[in-house]
């Protein structure tokens, strides 16, 4: 048995084989040390004894020093194989079975074989013997010695191969909070990302709840002291989004970004065709250069699809295959018969003695699950395996768990399950854990969403065929923007013939195997496939055209949100004043002071954390999670919760600093607008054109004449000559504060503008002080008519359009 893929049906299988060794032997188990308890990681003859039929880790009790092999025994145990009685075995680590009469054989002896994990007795076969039983002879030893060998290095192998994945999913989890970073980050999905993420890598507390509390944006100086703190909670939902459309819009915006494309990402309000042919509709009625869909329906999407055709906006069908003869030019995404059969040929060999096989599937409209479910047959043909009908979920998370429970729990037989879309998996790993069924039945996941990834980890879940989604939206904006650009025909020339372009799947499995990639491996890869799209090497081109491209709603469950005020005497009032975290157990009265505390053991919870949101300035709230185990929260625990909260005030302080630049940016943008404004009205208030007679204007100057304000001048006389038609112009700067070389230069060349239209300009009221200075300077006003007063000026022009002054007596 090939550990990489079932580490349960492993480890089962070498203790069956150590119960096998020991003449009369009829029970045995494989207990792993965590912390200063055991742990039972495998169970042969305890069925019905053992909750889960020892299939799952069950606890098996602290390790004592007068445990058989505790502190007091431990050299002999360290040594090798050691004999203890098994009723006393039991009682320390089985006391339900310890405890019941004549359950235990009297005189019956247990065999405890140390299992050495990176050169320290960790983990222990423990062998249960009838009275009488003979000495472990030489021979017996040696191969018992054997069989811990192989144990100790299948739990390495399988706990370097954990570590890794759990390294990984934490980068993935502090990348995903970091991306989180924007101008007014959402706390709904901040709290779905963290909530997903940390369920994901601690798999040991188990939370139950995880809520954010952030802090009312009070501004800057304010103070985590300060008494009732007006919060926000977000509660995670229990069952955390798929993530898969987050990953294909991250496709998307990364080719928009890249290309330069107009690109919106939208799901339709419901999960049925009818809502994608709305939003198609919508994008034909707007113009829109192209559309990628992903069909929920391929059949009755197709109208909608042969009318944006018909309507010149190519077409493109990602995720799920379009109908046969639909107008949508290509598909772009998995070979879903192909991955369906990759599936197969695994099931094949997780069970090469074959059984009966559940199936599990969102609907058979989807053409996409279909053609899984196709391949999967054509993968499994010609073995003993075989597949019942599948059930169909039509989208509905809390339907698919139902329909898993009740398909394992009326079908004891069923040997593996094949998950056909992202929440099938998880519904029977969920399933088969509720009924103690873990490594009982062999679980094929499709795509690496959280759970699915918890699964893996925990041994529920077998191997994962995971698409390339992020690639599927990549590639859809790609091709689109060429077929806008190039042409449809010319892009179609250089596709396969079969109008399908095939992303690809990765087959992910905890541990690497000669045929999957290691779950750690595949994180690596992903994200560096990620960082990679979202380079800003790649040279921006501004496009005219708009791109809309169309995914599948998923049903979520949403967040809950509520507002409190916490006082100076709550617990999250104490973690937001000293910035320290703290994890209490509710049940052992500490920390009673503590409303909080009260009501979490109520809840049944006996571990609860509270880890502050600590940023560079202040405390912005708290996180607070809930576990029904004791002393679930270790100091690597803690740790991470730390990392992970110290990320999510960054973010969330980083996107208030964002806010408030840019509030600030449009207070001055307003401001700047409001003093243009005023500007241009003095200047048009200080540079009237005034006619006063048929032909001849007056325009008064009044303060300086600089650069600027020479070019509304200049416009505002050309434009009232026009319109007046007038032959002069008098530019009176009696008003000036100052006429310079620079004010003379301007007024030149107003003076000739106005001469390109046939009309002369006349100066006057210049100061005797502004005369010398000119002369002084050797200012040259070339060919304008000075006067002394608007008076003289005014006459001038009169005689220059043939009119005259008047003189009437009162």
């Amino acid at each position: 048995m090939n550990s990489g893929l079932d580490i349960v049906a492993t480890l089962h299988h070498l203790v069956e084989s150590a119960v096998a060794l020991l003449p009369g032997a009829r029970r045995g188990s494989l207990l792993v040390r965590a912390g200063e308890r055991l742990v039972y990681r495998a169970a042969v003859g305890l069925d019905g004894v053992l909750p889960a039929e020892a299939r799952a880790p069950h606890d098996a009790g602290a390790l004592t020093a007068s445990d058989p092999i505790g502190p007091a025994a431990a050299p002999e145990a360290a040594r090798g194989p050691c004999v203890c009685s098994a009723a006393a075995w039991y009682r320390a680590h089985l006391p339900a079975a310890g405890e019941a009469s004549g359950w235990v054989p009297e005189g019956a002896s247990m065999v405890v074989a140390p299992v050495h994990l990176y050169g320290t007795p960790s983990a222990y076969l423990a062998l249960e013997q009838p009275a009488g039983a003979a000495p472990l002879s030489d021979a017996l030893r040696a191969r018992l010695d054997l069989l811990a060998e192989r144990a100790g290095f299948a739990l390495e192998r399988h706990g370097l191969f954990d570590e890794k994945a759990q390294t990984a999913r934490e980068l993935r989890l502090l990348e995903d909070v970091l991306g989180a970073v924007a101008e007014a980050v959402d706390p709904v999905d901040l709290i779905r990302t963290v909530g997903d993420g940390i369920r994901s890598v601690q798999l040991g507390p188990q939370w139950t709840t995880i809520d954010l509390f952030i802090q009312e944006d009070p501004g800057q100086g304010a103070r985590a002291a300060d008494v009732d703190l007006a919060l926000r909670v977000y509660e995670a939902p229990r069952r955390p989004m798929t993530g898969y459309w987050n990953n294909v819009r991250d496709g998307v915006l990364a080719a928009r970004r890249d290309l330069g494309v107009d690109v919106e990402f939208k799901v339709g309000r419901t999960s049925g065709p009818a809502a994608q042919a709305s939003l198609i509709e919508e994008a034909i009625r707007e113009g829109v250069k192209g559309i990628a869909v992903a069909p929920t329906d391929a059949e009755a999407l197709e109208p909608a699809i042969q009318r944006a055709a018909e309507a010149g906006i190519p077409v493109i069908a990602i995720d799920a295959p379009p109908a046969k003869g639909s107008r949508a030019m290509l598909y772009i995404g998995t070979d879903n018969a192909a991955a369906g059969r990759i599936a197969g040929e695994m099931m094949a060999r997780l069970l090469p003695k074959g059984g009966r096989v559940a199936a599990q599937i969102s609907t058979m409209t989807a053409r996409n699950s279909s053609l899984r479910l196709e391949g999967f047959y054509a993968g499994v043909a010609g073995t003993a395996l075989r597949v019942d009908p599948p059930t169909e979920d039509l989208y509905d998370v809390e339907r698919a768990i139902r329909l898993a429970a009740a398909t394992l729990e009326e079908n004891p037989g069923i040997a593996g399950a094949f998950g056909v879309c992202s929440e099938n998996g998880p519904s029977f790993g969920l399933a088969a854990k509720r009924l103690g069924r873990v490594g009982d039945v062999k679980i094929i996941a499709f795509d690496l969403v959280a759970s699915t990834y918890a699964m893996l980890r925990d041994g529920v879940i077998h191997a994962a065929i995971v698409q390339r989604e992020h690639d599927m939206g990549y590639r859809a904006v790609q091709v689109l923007d060429e077929a806008i650009s190039r042409g449809v025909e010319a892009v179609l020339a250089e596709a396969p013939a079969s109008r399908c372009i095939d992303t690809g799947v990765d087959v992910v499995t905890l541990e690497r195997t000669e045929r999957t990639i290691a779950v750690s491996d595949y994180l690596a890869m992903s994200s560096t496939r990620r960082s990679a799209s979202r380079s800003p090497d790649h040279p921006s081109r501004e496009r005219g055209h708009k791109i809309l491209v169309i995914g599948m709603a998923e049903h979520m469950l949403p967040v809950q949100e509520r507002q409190i005020h916490a006082g100076r005497g709550s617990l999250i009032g104490w973690v937001m004043r000293s910035a320290c975290p703290l994890v209490v157990d509710p049940a052992s009265r500490e920390r009673e002071g503590f409303e909080e505390v009260a009501e979490a053991r109520e809840l049944g919870t006996r571990t609860l954390a509270c880890v502050p949101l600590r940023s560079r300035a202040a405390v912005l709230g708290a996180l607070v999670l809930h576990s029904e185990r004791e002393d679930a929260c270790t100091a690597a625990d803690l740790a991470l919760l730390e990392r992970v909260a110290s990320v999510a005030a960054v973010v969330i302080e980083n996107a208030r600093l964002l806010s408030r630049i840019k509030e600030r940016t449009r207070a001055l943008e307003a401001l700047s607008r409001r003093q243009e404004a005023l500007l241009d009205t003095i200047a048009t208030m200080s540079s009237p054109a005034v006619p006063i007679a048929r032909g001849v204007l007056v325009m008064p100057i009044v303060g300086t004449l600089d650069a600027q304000r020479s070019g509304h001048f200049i416009d505002a006389m050309l434009r009232e000559i026009t319109e007046h038609q007038a032959r002069v112009v008098i530019i009176d700067v009696t008003g000036m504060a100052v006429v310079d070389a620079g004010a003379a230069n301007h007024l030149v060349q107003a003076a000739r503008a106005a001469g390109l239209l046939g009309t002369e300009v006349v100066l006057v009221g210049i100061a005797p002080e502004a005369a010398r200075l000119m002369v002084d300077q050797g200012l040259d006003l070339g060919s304008i008519v000075t006067r002394s007063t608007l008076e003289l000026g005014f006459s001038y022009a009169l005689a220059k359009t043939g009119g005259r002054v008047v003189y009437r007596s009162p």
